[in-house]
């Protein structure tokens, strides 16, 4: 009764219905090699049971939870060098962008997959196809640096990447990076129009950017760090 009332999530939810089949499906064919029955009607009902169904369903179920993982903040975290980031967000007393959304329920334990996630039509999917390139470039560039990413190149948006590489029109940058905060913010709201009143016109069409004012994002990010611009500069050289 104890475990079922500790379930509060549909990750925790997936992994309990995982073990249980898994475990119903080791039964079954423990009970099959022990007492070896005749292959009579329930005997071969059982093992299309522990054979078939049961494995599909921890394989469903074990990926999906495996899935609603990598949206929460610990699983960012997981690679030493989002260290800093991770840190700052949970800081009670952080005044950063990052920190100031994640104590906002509807951010929570997500928060970063929430600013950070394609919210294009097949978005999950390159999203994580984006998260592969994160691996990628953390085994070959970050893997043997500092305890919080120390020695390694400064970490920028892809999106910042494909602007610079031209890639990406200044247009369309500044309409994916306002489009994550309007996902909250719709610029029509009262409070917001009264601090924002003078230059609203702009943000809504997307001349201007909200983290032109509002940069103060992830402040120990990689980039801010001691010698990252004296690094940047000597690897442009």
């Amino acid at each position: 009764m104890s475990s079922i009332n500790s379930i509060n999530s549909i990750e925790e939810l997936l992994k309990l219905v995982a073990i249980a089949c898994a475990a119903a499906s080791a039964a079954i064919l423990v009970w099959y090699l022990v007492r070896r029955p005749p292959l009579g009607r329930v005997t071969k009902v059982l093992l299309l049971l522990g054979l078939g169904l049961l494995p599909v369903l921890v394989a469903l179920t074990g990926n999906i939870a495996g899935y609603e993982f990598t949206l929460s903040r610990e699983f960012c975290g997981s690679c030493h060098v989002m260290g800093p980031y991770i840190r700052d967000v949970a800081d009670p007393k952080s005044q950063s962008l990052a920190a100031i959304h994640s104590r906002n329920h509807k951010f929570g334990d997500q928060s970063c997959y929430t600013c950070h996630a394609d919210y294009e039509m097949f978005g999950a999917i390159t999203t994580k196809l984006t998260g592969l390139k994160h691996l990628y470039y953390y085994v070959t560039e970050y893997a043997g640096t500092g305890p919080d990413g120390e020695g390694g190149p400064p970490i920028k948006l892809y999106k910042r990447q494909d602007l610079e590489k031209g890639k990406l029109t200044q247009e369309a940058f500044n309409k994916r990076m306002n489009g994550v905060c309007g996902q909250c913010h719709s610029t029509y709201a009262a409070t917001w129009v009264e601090k924002h009143g003078a230059f609203a016109d702009d943000v809504r069409s997307n001349a201007q950017i909200c983290i032109d004012c509002h940069n103060e994002i992830h402040p120990t990010a990689l980039s801010r760090r001691p010698g990252a611009q004296k690094a940047a500069a000597e690897e442009k050289k």
